[in-house]
């Protein structure tokens, strides 16, 4: 699952094809741009990801005050530079010696090596943009209920899926993460985000959640009579949950009382900046989870698939291609536009890759991985809730 870190590499320098005093910096298969001769190949340096807030004094130390994107100029983001994308920042590491200086205070040093994690360190955090009204409520203690879930980026791992295994490639849609799920333990749906799911919280079926994206999502999937007078049931009747349970059962994928999360995207207008044609909010599975957090798995895509097919308010993501894994076939479906409307309508984000069987790796876990569209990287007026 996707980790914010900032590590320290061994750096793989290369010309840059359009720039005669610049390089790229290569970490995966990460390119960071950086001035001529400022690394060799082998040389350790810190790699500073998208979505990092740099401190004051390290943007000073790097030559890049107001370059960097965000009001206060401080947030690390994709740009392309002489027609080449580059992703993150790298910070040097001189003679195996890694130093800040914070708040005008003398430099520390800290002695590290490849692989060491100096996020702390170097006062590097995550950014996390601010939560839309319709996206937050109120919510309740579920610890121990709900699921951790991330996708990494195959650019920090390009090595975890070999060449000719069969995968699928799934369409990443941009909207917002969320989880349906169902625990014994519980005595109400759990309906979450990606971020409270993290931590453990699921949102609460009340009036002050009448707005609530999440919430009023599950509810119309599951009575599509809903109305003023009935936003909040006693679950009695069979809920979308209900439905995925009995097919499941059916199937065999499931036993009666055993946990299970469905888990999809919600997306559409009003949503993110991408709204795929659409005039109202939309509903995609691309994952099913089975058992207690942590001790469960997940299905793979042809069961998924095959329970959505199944059940009539459900849809699956989009599958792009079934077959052998090629580097350059996963680049030609990374591009391109959407397909979920049929319309064009607007920029795919990515696509997700599944091995057709699941399998953990002792690196990452679970193997899925995401590729990102470099015009998503780089397109103007985002959004990036969570």
């Amino acid at each position: 699952m996707a980790t914010f870190e900032c590590k320290v590499y061994k750096l793989k320098i290369e010309e840059h094809p359009n720039a005669d005093a610049l390089e790229l910096a290569v970490v995966g298969d990460y390119c960071s741009i950086v001035r001529k001769g400022q690394f060799k190949t082998g040389d350790l340096g810190v790699y500073v990801p998208e979505a990092a807030i740099i401190p004051e004094w390290l943007i000073e130390k790097l030559g890049l005050t107001d370059r960097l994107a965000g009001k206060q100029k401080n947030r690390v983001k994709a740009a392309k530079l002489r027609g080449i994308l580059s992703q993150g920042l790298i910070v040097p590491v001189t003679n195996g010696v890694l130093t800040r200086n914070n708040s005008g205070a003398d430099e520390d040093t800290l002695f590290v090596s490849e692989g060491d994690d100096v996020t702390e360190f170097l006062g590097i955090t995550k950014y996390e943009p601010p939560i839309p009204t319709h996206m937050n409520g109120e919510v309740w203690n579920a610890m121990g209920l709900t699921l951790k879930y991330d996708i990494e980026n195959i650019k920090k791992y390009p090595n975890i899926i070999k060449e000719g295994e069969p995968v699928v490639f799934t369409e990443k849609l941009h909207g917002t993460w969320t989880c349906f799920g169902y625990h014994p333990d519980s005595d109400i749906p759990i309906v979450t985000s990606k971020g409270l799911s993290a931590k453990g919280l699921a949102f609460k079926f009340n009036e002050a959640n009448d707005n609530n994206l999440y919430v009023q999502t599950f509810l119309r999937m599951s009575y599509r009579d809903v109305n003023e007078d009935r936003l909040f049931p006693s679950f009695i009747g069979t809920t979308i949950l209900d439905q995925i349970k009995h097919t499941c059962v059916d199937k065999g994928n499931l036993q009666e009382n055993t946990p299970f999360y469905v888990l999809g995207e919600i997306f559409g207008k009003g949503v993110q900046d991408l709204a795929y044609g659409s005039e109202t909010k939309l509903f995609r599975v691309f994952d099913i989870y089975i058992g207690a957090p942590t001790q469960g798995y997940f299905l793979n895509s042809k069961e998924v698939k095959d329970i959505c097919d199944n059940i009539d308010i459900l849809e699956y993501v989009p599958i792009l291609y079934e077959g052998p894994f090629h580097k350059l076939e996963m680049e030609i479906h990374t591009t391109g536009m959407e397909t979920v409307s049929g319309k064009d309508a607007c920029i795919r984000e990515g696509i997700v890759i599944r091995v057709q069987e699941e399998r953990h790796d002792a690196e990452i876990g679970r193997v899925i991985l995401k590729s990102v569209s470099e015009k998503y990287l780089l397109r103007k007026n985002a959004t990036e809730y969570n």
